[in-house]
């Protein structure tokens, strides 16, 4: 069943209960209002029979015409004991009869109800009977109007509960409807109005939100994977062209070799660029958070960096406070310096320098190197960014490192950012959560990124 049916019915199925529940107690209501109406009825006929009691000479009840009269009108009057031996008359009635109490009501005789009236007269007791039975015709005419009028309403409101089901079910299937396109290969995301009531209009304000995230990740994830297949197949390209003109004979071997063996060298670093991103990326991924040293990773860095800084002919050293906690990760803090220092050796210059500052919190490498414009500086973490941009005129690596500090440095709970004066120095810092005293920390603790 759909939506809309089960609104609808639900909806249906609440009126339909109420126009019954309202129809019973009109009904209910409109015959004690008749039987209210003919009681008062029983009354004023009996007092202008007791008042022509009073002044005539022959009693009433001697009458033959006054009694057809009566029986004609489904009524009849009976004189009743005072004493309260009375059949129609409890004691307690009779008594309050005997007392002039001018009395009127319901009651039962031979299994009939009667509405009746009592008065006294000359020292005796008129009842006046006439079968309740009598009032059916009285208000059945207003029980029809009542139903008639349930029937009206409730084709009004299932007409009302049809309209509402569907307002209700349309922003619901243009959502469904938009999910399967959306789960589909469609290029643009799509929208769903935003109308209805603040319910609806939220879930289609937060499906929009969603359709237009997806379909950025999913242009991400084309451009990722365009970007990663041309990365790969550069290298490639120069490892089979050098390895055939070496069989061929058409190239020196030692030119050959030094060519294939950097290519390899930087396709290895390529794809383990390109693994450690989908390991960050998975649920699993994980940093510890505990008090380190920043000062001990920046001279673990340099000792792993210093023979191919004197490769180079460049200044590699360390410089900062003699402590410098944080709360991090060592090992995802050692590779993020690492990333950062293999990119400042790559692109300094023989003579230049780079250096490594640890503070409290805060990582800073610091090069000569040739800097990057203002413009460039906001998307220098994206994936491939330089490369594309210098891959041509710098030994720029993968493409990928910075984007790989980046998600190490967010994912330790700190930032980073850069800073350049273009022809001068570039300097990358790195901030990370401050720490109490080293050795403050008793445990660890493990975050899980999602």
């Amino acid at each position: 069943m759909t939506l809309r049916a089960r609104l609808f019915a639900a909806i249906g199925l609440v009126a339909l209960l109420s126009l019954v529940l309202a129809l019973a107690i009109g009904a209910v209501l409109t015959r004690r209002a008749v039987e209210r109406n003919t009681l008062r009825d029983v009354s004023a006929q009996l007092d202008l029979l007791v008042e022509r009691e009073r002044q005539a000479i022959l009693p009433f009840s001697r009458l033959r015409s006054l009694q057809e009269f009566l029986e004609r009108q489904d009524e009849r009057v009976v004189q009743v004991s005072l004493d309260g031996s009375s059949p129609l008359l409890p004691p307690e009635r009779a008594a309050e009869l005997r007392r002039g109490a001018r009395l009127d009501g319901t009651l039962e005789s031979d299994d009939t109800r009667y509405l009746y009236a009592a008065r006294l007269v000359r020292g005796k007791g008129f009842v006046l009977l006439r079968p309740a039975s009598s009032t059916n015709s009285a208000w059945r005419p207003h029980v029809e109007g009542l139903i008639f009028a349930a029937l009206v309403t409730a084709a009004l409101a299932a007409l009302i509960a049809f309209l509402l089901a569907r307002a209700i079910a349309r922003p619901v299937r243009r959502v469904a409807e938009a999910t399967r396109e959306l789960a589909g290969s469609s290029e643009q995301p799509p929208l769903v109005p935003v109308e209805g009531p603040r319910e609806l209009a939220l879930l289609a304000e937060s499906f929009n939100e969603v359709a237009v995230q997806l379909a950025r990740a999913r242009e991400a994830e084309r451009a990722f994977l365009l970007s990663v297949s041309h990365e790969l197949k550069t290298p490639l390209t120069a490892i089979r062209g050098y390895a055939e003109g070496l069989r061929e004979g058409m190239l020196p071997a030692e030119e050959a070799a030094t060519t294939i063996v950097r290519e390899s060298q930087r396709l290895e670093r390529l794809v383990g660029d390109v693994l450690d991103l989908a390991r960050m990326r998975k649920a699993e991924f994980s940093v510890r958070r505990e008090t380190i040293d920043l000062r001990t990773i920046a001279q673990d860095a340099l000792r792993r960096y210093e023979s191919q800084a004197r490769e180079f002919g460049v200044t590699l050293d360390v410089d900062g406070t003699p402590t410098a906690p944080a709360l991090a990760d060592a090992d995802r803090a050692l590779q993020v310096v690492s990333n950062l220092v293999e990119n400042a050796l790559r692109l300094t210059p023989a003579g230049g320098s780079v250096r490594i500052r640890a503070t409290p919190g805060e990582l800073q490498i610091e090069d000569t190197g040739p800097g990057l414009e203002a413009e460039e500086l906001a998307r220098a973490f994206e994936r491939f960014y330089l490369y594309s941009r210098y891959g041509r005129e710098r030994p720029v690596g993968t493409g990928l490192g910075l984007a790989i500090v980046k998600e190490l440095a967010e994912g330790m709970g700190g930032s980073v950012e850069a800073a350049s004066s273009p022809g001068q120095r570039t300097v990358f810092t790195v901030h990370l959560p401050l720490a109490g005293p080293l050795g403050a920390t008793p445990a660890g603790s493990e975050l899980t990124r999602a």
